[in-house]
């Protein structure tokens, strides 16, 4: 899932160590009036590259939090997390994003009503201090008639917009809204821009991008140059926008003589969201011969992401690595390349992806990778060192609704705990590199190792429990909305605004 995910990728550690996980049914930030987030006192590897001397910025979706006590405090921004600037959302895409027929509308009927609005509010002002001044014969009820119609009419407004679309669906450029609601399908292009203007200027420094595309989530917002293109519906459209973007970033890389001292590194959150379907459409993707998808814990198809890594200095291309690695690496790798040091006040899951890169060694660092689905642990993988072998144990399972469906199209997102999930005793066993599909679970009649396997695993995650520190579950706890955390362009209620009209 999209905001666990993205805090381990950027702490190099279990989201379950941050507190960025769920024991309900919400396992991501639910809304930017939501105070969870990030805790601050995680470090990320943006803020170890800055200690570095490297210009750092993230372009495109956060999802990490935003605000805690007011909607301005933006305490969980970018800029507190390491990185120097921010263009993008600080929220996520969702459906009510894209398409909006009606937003060019309201943009020009709220920036009149609010010009009306000031002007009565001027009046009233006006009005009260003359009756004060005793240079006016006037009742008071005329006056306050005047104010309660701003208070009602900033109600009524306020109430027409239950839409998600006006309150989540924004961008900002560091602390500043410049669209609300956003332009779902222009915020690509103008994301591209700004990746592409923020190398030119630290070209000659060292500098971190992250850029997190909006692209392949739903709704799957697509410039009207690329409905149509794919043999694959509207989410082939979108990866092939995806595509081109990717395309023009490589290039800006090559054009400023970037290429090889550069790492590129492009990769997933989780795997496709198969319950993402408008109709027979499929919106959320395909994970291949892979069971499972998106918020399935331990099955392969919601785990097992692309990872794909460019460094003409120094990897040699066209190499193809069959080892387990995670998105966690990617703290301690920079770490290294960078000269920096992975904090020593706490555990760090990730490994350094370097030797393995450059062939020094021939096996991923991690013999366990612990697989879970919120607070819960399902599924744990062992590759051990003196084997070929890939174990994956599922303690727990989600159920697959309908019975017969291979994913969860009643709920939308599988549960991690409750009646929806099954528990395993003794747990199912796979060997990933014989049936990498997950289709035929191994028993003590089929498989000679399999009560080492169990037991093995078991011991692991016992150890690896012990060395978990309880702190706050900030998707449990702090994650409900909240009205006055809400981010507002203008002066609440009247918040929508756009000023990249002539992007």
């Amino acid at each position: 899932m999209c905001t666990p995910s993205r805090a381990a990728f950027l702490t190099g550690r279990y989201p379950i160590r941050s507190g960025m996980v769920s024991n309900t049914q919400n396992r991501v930030i639910i809304t930017l009036g939501a105070p969870a987030g990030l805790p601050r006192n995680e470090t990320t590897f943006a803020a170890l590259l800055k200690k570095q001397g490297y210009s750092t910025a993230i372009i495109g979706k956060w999802h990490q939090g935003l605000n805690c006590q007011s909607r301005h405090d933006h305490c969980h921004h970018p800029n507190h997390y390491g990185f120097d600037y921010f263009y993008g959302m600080p929220f996520t895409l969702t459906s009510p994003c894209w398409p909006d027929p009606s937003r060019d509308t309201e943009l020009a009927i709220e920036s009149k009503i609010w010009f009306c609005v000031q002007l009565v509010a001027i009046a009233a002002l006006t009005l009260i201090l003359a009756k004060l001044c005793h240079l006016i014969s006037l009742p008071w009820f005329f006056i306050l008639s005047m104010i309660l119609f701003i208070l009602l009419l900033g109600y009524f407004w306020f109430s027409s917009y239950t839409s998600l679309l006006y309150w989540d669906c924004l961008l900002l450029r560091q602390h500043d809204i410049t669209e609300q609601p956003m332009k779902a399908e222009r915020a690509g292009s103008i994301m591209v821009k700004e990746a592409v203007s923020f190398m030119e200027r630290h070209r000659e420094g060292p500098f971190l991008l992250v850029f997190s595309f909006l692209h392949v989530h739903e709704p799957l917002p697509t410039t009207p140059e690329f409905i149509g293109t794919s043999q694959h519906g509207l989410y082939g459209d979108n990866v092939q926008e995806m595509d081109s973007m990717v395309g023009k970033i490589l290039d800006a890389i090559d054009f400023f003589g970037l290429k090889n001292h550069t790492l590129v590194y492009f990769t997933s959150d989780h795997g496709g969201h198969l319950e993402a379907r408008v109709g027979h459409s499929q919106h959320g993707g395909w994970n291949g011969i892979y069971k499972g998808g998106k918020g399935m814990a331990g099955w392969e198809g919601g785990i097992r992401v692309p990872g794909l890594i460019r460094w003409p200095g120094r990897l040699p291309a066209g190499k193809v690595i069959e080892e387990p690695t995670s998105l966690m690496d990617m703290l301690p790798t920079l770490a290294a390349v960078s000269g920096g040091m992975v904090p020593q006040d706490r555990v760090i899951d990730g490994r350094n992806l370097m030797p393995l890169l450059q062939g020094e060694v021939q096996r991923s660092a991690h013999e366990f990778l612990f697989h879970y689905c919120g607070a819960f642990l399902h599924a744990v993988r062992w590759h051990p060192k003196d084997s070929e072998a890939v174990w994956k144990v599922h303690y727990v399972t989600p159920v697959f609704q309908p019975p017969g469906a291979q994913a969860c199209y009643e709920t939308i997102f599988c549960q991690c705990s409750g009646n929806l999930v099954t528990y395993h005793d003794p747990p199912l066993l796979f060997d990933i590199t014989r049936d990498p599909s997950e289709s035929t679970p191994l028993t003590r009649d089929t498989e000679p190792l399999f009560d080492v396997v169990i037991q093995t695993v078991a011991n692991a995650v016992k150890e690896h429990k012990k060395s978990i520190v309880p702190v706050q579950q900030q998707l449990s706890e702090l994650n409900y909305d909240n009205l006055w955390l809400k981010p507002c362009c203008g002066v609440f209620p009247f918040c929508l605004c756009d000023t990249e009209q002539n992007t």
